[in-house]
């Protein structure tokens, strides 16, 4: 599967996600900036995820804090297909050994500047 795009195609994604992430929530919801309008991550987080044995891709999934700000949440995908964690309900996965990354510096309030992408 080709997963890449043009600059031009992601720009219009990310203006059309900007232009409209607060008309998409409940009234009650807006102005509060629970949705990203992207998040930063070190390389070393992802370097740990798909250095991992068996790692075969990356899955993205969107959680939620206390705060209700939405999240990705990134784990290892093994060639099955399978997310690359373990434990059940009550584990700590990090205490298993999980890579999982979360964490990112979210804008808003850490932004990028000068890029297509955020303008």
């Amino acid at each position: 599967m080709n997963h890449f795009i043009s600059l031009a195609t992601a720009a219009d994604m990310t203006r059309t996600f900007r232009a409209n992430r607060e008309a998409i929530l409940e009234p009650s919801y807006q102005g509060l900036n629970l949705l990203p309008i992207c998040e930063t991550f070190d390389r070393d987080a992802f370097d740990q995820l798909l250095l991992q044995e068996g790692c075969d891709g990356v899955r993205i999934y969107y959680g939620m804090d206390d705060g209700m700000k939405v999240h990705a949440v990134i784990v290892g995908v093994d060639a099955a297909g399978a997310d690359m964690v373990s434990g059940g309900a009550g584990v700590s996965l990090v205490a298993e050994g999980d890579v999982i990354i979360e964490n990112g510096g979210r804008c808003p309030d850490i932004c990028p500047g000068g890029s297509p992408l955020n303008t």
